[in-house]
C-alpha cells in the first residue's frame, strides 16, 4: 500500500495546491489525489498544515559536519556530509573537491562510485572543482596544486562509472576542442575561477560547456569594453549560473538585475559550504590554512573568502527575503533548476508522479521540519520541549 502525505500545503509544478494528498510508492510519487481518493488502509502522514516542497539539491557541497571532502574523499565522509546537510533539506548533493592532485582526484571519484553502489542517502555524483583554474582567479584554491588538463587528466575525468560529475574549469587554460570531448564523454562542464575573455566563453559555451559555478566570484566582470565571463553569462540563455546567496559572496543588488537578464531557471542556488555547516565550532584547516567563519562567511587570515558557512535553507529564505523572489521560485531554484541542469529532471527536483518522493517539510519561516529521501524519513527536527 501506499504512503499518504496528508494535510499538506504542497509545492507542485503548477503552483501550491491545498487539499491534496501525495501517494508515495516504491520511493516515488504515485499520484496526486484529493483527500477522498486516498486508499483505504493507506499509512498517513500528517504535515499538519506545513509546506511540503521538493527536496533542495546542492551541486557544490565542500564539507559539512565537520569534514572536508579533500581531506578524506572516501565513503564515510560523503555520507558524514550529506546527513549534515539533510538537516538543512538537502536531499541531493554532489560532494565537491577543491583543486588537488590527480591521485586525490581518482579518489574522489572512486569513493563517489561506491557510496552510490552502497546506498549512501543523497549523493548524485561529484564535483571537480580545478585543479583547471587560472591563477589570477584563484581565491582560496592552492595554485600549487593547478595543472594543465592533459590526456591522463581528460581519461581519468571521464572514467566515472556511477552519478554525474561536474568539473569546474577555466575555460582559457584548455580548448574547445578538449571542452567538447569531456562533454561528450558526459562530463558536465562549468567555467569557474576563470580569467577567460568574453570571446573564449562563448567559444567553450558552443562546444559543450553548460554551467557557471558560483557565478560573479572569481571570474572575469562584466565592464564596459570586456564582457568577460559574467557578460558570456548573462547574455546567453542556455548556461546554467550558480549563485551563492548569502548577502556577501554577491551583493544582492548585483544578483537582482543578473535575475532581470535570463530565465530564473537558469540559475541555481548552491552553498559552496564547508565542514562548519551543522557545527558549532566555526573554524577547519583548508590545506594547511586555518580559515574562520566572521560574519557568516568563511575566511583564511587575509580575509579571502574561502567557501560559505550556507546551508541550502538558509539559501531559499535569502532568496526570498534578499533578493524579493516568490517561495516558488527560490525552491524551484534549489530543486527542479540544478535537477535540470545535472539532466536529471526525469528522475527528481518537483512533486510529481514518476519524480523521487524526495521531499522537506518547512514551517511559515522556511525552516526545515523533516526530510525525506526516496519516501524515506532521512531527518526530523527536534523540538523543543515544552515548559
Amino acid at each position: 500500500m501506499p504512503v499518504a502525505f496528508i494535510n499538506g500545503r504542497v509545492l507542485t509544478p503548477a503552483g501550491l495546491v491545498d487539499g491534496q494528498a501525495v501517494l508515495v510508492e516504491g520511493g516515488k510519487v504515485a499520484a496526486l489525489v484529493p483527500m477522498a481518493q486516498v486508499p483505504t488502509g493507506a499509512e498517513r502522514q500528517d504535515l499538519a498544515g506545513r509546506l511540503l516542497v521538493p527536496g533542495y539539491i546542492d551541486t557544490q557541497v565542500n564539507g559539512g559536519g565537520g569534514v572536508l571532502f579533500n581531506d578524506a574523499p572516501t565513503v564515510e565522509t560523503i555520507a558524514a556530509i550529506g546527513a549534515a546537510h539533510r538537516t538543512y533539506g538537502t536531499t541531493g548533493f554532489l560532494p565537491t573537491l577543491i583543486s588537488d592532485d590527480l591521485d586525490v582526484v581518482d579518489k574522489a571519484l572512486r569513493a563517489t562510485e561506491a557510496a552510490i553502489e552502497q546506498g549512501v542517502p543523497g549523493v548524485l555524483g561529484v564535483h571537480i572543482e580545478g585543479p583547471f583554474l587560472n591563477p589570477k582567479r584563484k581565491g582560496i584554491h592552492d595554485e600549487a596544486k593547478f595543472r594543465v588538463l592533459d590526456e591522463a587528466a581528460i581519461a581519468l575525468l571521464s572514467s566515472l562509472k556511477r552519478g554525474k560529475l561536474l568539473l569546474t574549469l577555466a575555460p582559457e587554460r584548455t580548448t574547445p576542442e578538449v571542452i567538447a570531448r569531456l562533454s561528450k564523454a558526459g562530463v558536465i562542464v562549468a567555467a569557474g575561477h576563470t580569467n577567460a575573455r568574453y570571446e573564449t566563453m562563448r567559444q567553450a559555451i558552443d562546444h559543450g560547456l553548460t554551467g557557471a559555478t558560483h557565478l560573479f566570484n572569481a571570474m572575469s566582470p562584466l565592464t564596459s569594453r570586456e564582457p568577460g565571463v559574467v557578460g558570456a553569462v548573462l547574455e546567453d540563455q542556455t548556461v546554467v549560473a550558480g549563485i551563492i546567496v548569502d548577502g556577501r559572496h554577491v551583493d544582492p543588488v548585483t544578483l537582482k538585475i543578473a535575475l532581470r537578464a535570463r530565465p530564473l531557471d537558469r540559475f541555481m542556488l548552491v552553498t559552496d559550504a564547508m565542514p562548519t555547516v551543522g557545527m558549532v565550532d566555526k573554524r577547519f584547516t583548508l590545506q594547511g590554512r586555518q580559515i574562520t567563519v566572521r560574519d557568516g562567511v568563511c575566511v583564511d587570515d587575509n580575509g579571502t573568502l574561502a567557501g560559505s558557512d550556507l546551508d541550502m535553507a538558509a539559501a531559499v529564505r535569502n532568496a526570498v527575503a534578499m533578493l524579493g523572489l516568490s517561495l516558488e521560485q527560490a525552491v524551484m531554484m534549489a530543486s527542479a533548476a540544478p535537477a535540470a541542469f545535472l539532466g536529471l529532471a526525469h528522475q527528481r527536483g518537483a512533486i510529481a508522479p514518476g519524480l523521487a518522493a524526495d521531499f522537506c517539510l518547512l514551517d511559515d519561516d522556511l525552516n526545515v521540519a523533516k526530510t525525506w529521501i526516496d519516501g524515506k524519513e532521512t531527518h526530523v527536527r527536534k523540538e523543543p520541549a515544552p515548559v
